[in-house]
């Protein structure tokens, strides 16, 4: 196990048995209408949030009950929320439901109306609720399933004293959904096992006594923990004879938009077992280059160094985990001599006659890094190495809050150089802050090179995890970590400030993930410090240059990777696979170089995604809706930046409700989506003709009424024409910032770019452009688009794509635009309505 890995389980440790106290509510008058509060999405009173859980309709109320710190606003002490609604718009928030106690978290699950009392545990005149969640005990970390139930309508809930009903004694069990199955007349309950990425199925007759059905998986995406799995029943294109069951399933990491992202299945369920109807995936037929399915040798290619051995490896290798995804007889595996040998394997040179060039690549996530050394500090004079004492006093540096008193760690980070670093993980974990200072010493170098590791929390982002450069107290110069538990080397060019006093200083105030902060040695050199370089990759090479790279994302599954070479065709090249890495998934897996016409597709690429957005995680939907339809609810937010996003006094969303629908798109069912109707929040419509653009941005004045704010829904058709792009740009402000929502030719996809939305620096995974694959029907692109104060959520009309992502706009950024580039479009049907807020 990493280090790097000890130390995130050090920091969940922790947050067992503690957490950050959050202030207190703002001030009635501001009260759910704070910078970023969503105004037609759910949203906590104050504290932390996630997974929706419990989704039951009951007595005329829809009962939203969720993943709640009462004490904080990041992730602990895990409890049961509750808010309920009787439109799926307007919520009141309830007061604390199921709360954690001396003994468990209460993770997520599912409620259900037990309307026979088949648990006995109401009665037959009053019936339970009966919640099934998952008991996450602080002493073991084991994750078992267990029952509360309320015979007050969902407002108390009572532990079942039988605790846990179901208990396989393991670390990654969770998330139970259960309903009532008919045909057997017994529930079924589908859970998590989230390591092995599957779905277990289990039957009771009194939701205490479960007896296991099946399992289903891996499947699809499995690049991180499987979690939160629904599974219900829709007809096809509105026919209840053409019914199909859908799986759904969370992943985290491993999504198409990166970090949290959900899955979904079509296929048959008989009661017992789900079967997919996903046929095998086949990529596009080519000429192969290298399949290493010769036992004699490489052949042509080149092997260097120990890392390859002398032949293809017929799979696995001695101590290594199983390998999987390869094409038999043989692949390249550099775990020859396990993860701490390296070298490379060459091809011959080739000349580039096909537009892509697929493989299949696995292994470890290191990727190629241009300029890159051996990591060796570069000539000069060592300022610190931290080995002169045991506290930073004793290295001359002042140090204050959560680290005063304290010192370096003799550790042994990757890349590590000297025995000790300065490491603000001790003594306080990530909850510690403060600062580390140095002396001052005056600048007579070109460039100090420091080793930098720990969080991506940059300086002049909220609470930073920065080291910086001090000249007349003022930060000339910064640098952060990359969210790794690996040391590498930065640099300051500092000969403009030659001859100044200065000083180095190590701050650390943040608090959640990845907060803390990492130096090793600092040199003061005239050259310039080179990273290390511990690439796992498999790279093209022209002309000497890398210009294509890909690398492994830490799985021994191999999965299809695809370089577009449009622009190479004609050119001499050569295929690289490179092990220059000695550490942990120091290696890299590859098999199957085709020069073909058309691109592989990935897993990722391959898997049916309920939303392409970057916010909409460990959804679930509501049991017993009065009409009987299919609605859902995300987690309106992502782990790779959750619980830094710049919100307070609360943290996290709910998606817009969504209604979910099975139909038939040229020949295959897919889950089409649709969000609720917000027709009693608008006050106002603005519509325009046709807007005709070329290569232009144009701006749209749309009428604010008294009663509304910036929050609008709107309906548009976009047309390219011979335009590279088309679309609306929302929430427009001063300097640029504009969330970009638009569909590009080329690619043929729709896309929202947040990149200049606002606030994007509180964590690197944030500015980003997240799209979807998605045909013209007639030349055109309809779409429905929900803009609230944080968030934007954009439909396809037929509901076949949704992408859904979170936005931190200035409060003044409040503008409209409509645009084109490259060419001819036109914006057509754009129809805005303007929304009231669901809150006093």
């Amino acid at each position: 196990m990493s280090r790097t890995r000890l130390k995130v389980l050090f920091a969940v440790a922790a947050l067992f048995t503690a957490a950050s106290v959050a202030g207190p509510p703002a001030s009635a008058d501001a009260l759910y209408h704070e910078i970023y509060r969503p105004q037609f999405h759910f949203s906590p009173q104050q504290n932390w949030m996630n997974d929706p859980n419990g989704l039951i309709y009951y007595k005329g109320q829809y009962h939203l009950f969720f993943q709640y710190n009462p004490s904080g606003a990041t992730w602990g002490n895990m409890s049961w929320g509750h808010a309920v609604s009787t439109d799926l718009v307007h919520w009141k928030q309830l007061p604390l439901a199921i709360p954690q106690d001396a003994d468990e978290m209460v993770f997520s699950g599912s409620v259900v109306f037990d309307r026979t009392d088949s648990s006995g545990l109401g009665t037959a005149a009053n019936p339970p609720l009966v919640a099934i969640y998952t008991s996450a005990y602080k002493a073991t970390g084991k994750q078992a399933q267990s029952l509360a139930y309320s015979l007050d309508g969902g407002t108390t809930w009572t532990r079942y004293s039988g605790n846990p009903v179901l208990d396989l004694g393991s670390q990654n069990f969770r998330d139970p959904k259960v309903f009532w199955y008919q045909p057997t007349h017994s529930w079924l309950m589908t859970v998590a096992l989230s390591d092995q990425h599957k779905v277990s199925f289990y039957t009771s007759k009194d939701l205490k006594s479960w007896t296991h059905l099946s399992d289903f998986g891996p499947a699809g995406a499995v690049g991180g923990a499987w979690e939160c799995p629904d599974l219900f029943p829709l007809p096809v294109d509105g026919d209840p004879a053409r019914t199909k069951w859908v799986l759904v399933v969370g992943t985290n990491p491993g999504a198409v938009a990166g970090g949290s992202g959900v899955q979904y299945f079509v296929g048959d369920f008989n009661g017992a077992t789900f079967t997919s109807g996903d046929p095998p995936y086949t990529p596009p037929a080519g000429d192969t280059l290298q399949d290493f399915d010769s036992a004699a040798g490489y052949g042509t290619w080149t092997a260097t160094g120990t890392a390859f051995g002398s032949a293809p490896a017929a799979g696995t290798l001695p101590d290594q985990q199983q390998v999987t995804g390869f094409t038999p007889p043989g692949l390249a595996n550099s775990y020859n001599g396990g993860d701490p040998s390296t070298g490379e394997l060459d091809s011959p040179t080739f000349t580039v006659t096909k537009l892509y060039l697929n493989f299949l690549v696995g292994g470890g996530d290191h990727p190629y890094v241009a300029g890159a050394g051996d990591g060796t500090p570069p000539p000069g004079t060592l300022f610190q190495d931290w080995s002169a004492g045991t506290t930073y006093a004793d290295e001359g540096w002042s140090a204050t809050g959560s680290f005063a008193g304290s010192g370096p760690l003799a550790e042994q980070l990757p890349n590590q150089l000297t025995p000790r670093v300065l490491d603000t993980f001790s003594p306080a974990g990530d909850g510690g802050t403060g600062t580390v200072t140095s002396p001052a010493f005056t600048i007579s170098s070109h460039y100090i090179g420091l080793q930098v590791g720990g969080g991506d929390h940059p300086w002049g982002a909220a609470a930073p995890t920065a080291v910086n450069l001090l000249i007349g107290g003022k930060v000339v110069a910064s640098a952060t970590g990359t969210n790794s538990g690996e040391l590498d080397w930065t640099n300051w060019d500092v000969s403009a400030y030659a001859g100044q006093q200065a000083q180095i200083q190590a701050v650390d105030s943040a608090t959640g993930g990845w907060g803390h902060l990492m130096v090793g040695d600092i040199v003061f050199s005239d050259q310039k410090a080179e990273p290390k370089d511990d690439q796992t990759s498999v790279n093209l090479v022209v002309d000497g240059q890398v210009v294509r790279s890909a690398t492994g994302s830490d799985s021994e599954n191999l999965d299809w990777a695809s370089w577009d070479l449009h622009d190479l065709v004609g050119k001499q090249a050569r295929i690289q696979i490179v092990d220059h890495a000695t550490g942990g998934w120091g290696h890299i897996l590859a098999d199957d170089f085709m020069a073909a016409s058309a691109p592989a597709l990935s897993v990722i690429q391959r898997a049916h995604w309920i939303d392409y957005g970057p916010d909409f995680y460990a959804s679930s939907t509501f049991n017993d809706t009065p009409d009987g339809s299919r609605i859902m609810v995300g987690w309106m937010n992502n782990w790779q930046y959750g619980q830094n996003i710049p919100t307070s006094p609360w943290r996290s969303a709910d998606s817009l409700p969504r209604r979910l629908s099975l139909t038939t798109v040229d020949g295959t069912v897919q889950l089409t989506q649709q969000p609720i109707s917000l027709n009693s929040l608008r006050r106002s419509q603005y519509s325009t003709s046709a807007i005709q653009l070329d290569s232009t941005t144009v701006p749209v004045a749309v009428p604010v009424p008294a009663n509304a704010g910036p929050e609008f829904e709107a309906q548009v058709s976009l047309n390219p024409h011979g335009a590279r792009q088309v679309g609306l740009d929302v929430r427009t402000g001063a300097g640029g910032q504009r969330t970009r929502i638009g569909y590009d030719a080329g690619s043929g996809r729709l896309f929202v770019d947040r990149t200049a939305s606002g606030d994007v620096g509180f964590d690197p995974s944030f500015p980003s452009v997240e799209s979807a694959p998605v045909a013209l029907t007639g030349g055109a692109l309809a779409l429905h688009i929900l803009v609230d104060a944080s968030s934007v959520e954009v439909y396809t009309a037929d509901g076949t794509r949704v992408l859904t992502t979170q936005i931190f706009p200035d409060p003044a950024s409040t503008g409209l635009d409509v645009f084109a580039e490259g060419g001819r479009a036109t914006v057509a049907g754009l129809h805005v309505w303007k929304l009231a807020s669901i809150w006093p």
